[in-house]
């Protein structure tokens, strides 16, 4: 067992969820990192498993077909170590004996971090909902008939 500080208050959990339209063979799964507070890992464990049920729904897309996200389970749960506050370690992973080649490859450039990557049109299934959709278009008639098709 992973050493879990007593006034530890805050988890991370990696929720798996599976997104499926109807009548496309493609599924589509994420891994949403989300914030836990709880009492103690098991308390953290069964919040983490509330959460991910609580998100799962289906709804219609824009093309009338039928999007179901459902929860498969956590991919991994961690304790934060500190209190939330700027620069808080919240996890953290070792690697032991590592060559100057090695750390260079194990650090990012500033361009290849996802934050400033570019953004690309999804390649999968349409699962953004009719009812986004259909508000983004009373908001802001001015965009037009083609406001996202994307998935998020």
């Amino acid at each position: 067992m992973g050493y879990i500080p007593k006034p530890a208050k805050w988890y991370l959990a990696e929720i798996v969820q599976e997104i499926t339209v109807e009548g496309d063979p493609r599924n589509v799964v994420h891994t949403n990192l989300v914030l836990v507070r709880a009492d103690s890992p098991d308390d953290a464990y069964q919040e983490a498993l509330e959460l991910g049920t609580a998100g799962e729904q289906s709804y219609e897309n824009p093309d009338g077909k039928c999007v179901t996200l459902r929860f498969r389970g956590l991919h991994d749960l961690n304790v934060i170590f500190g209190e939330l506050e700027h620069g808080a370690e919240l996890i953290y992973s070792e690697k032991v004996a590592l060559g100057e080649s090695a750390i260079r490859q194990w650090v990012t450039p500033k361009d290849e971090l996802g934050i400033f990557l570019p953004i690309e049109e999804p390649g999968g299934p349409v699962y953004i909902s009719r009812d986004v959709v259909e508000g983004i278009h009373e908001r802001f008639p001015h965009l037009g008939p083609d406001v996202p098709h994307s998935n998020r």
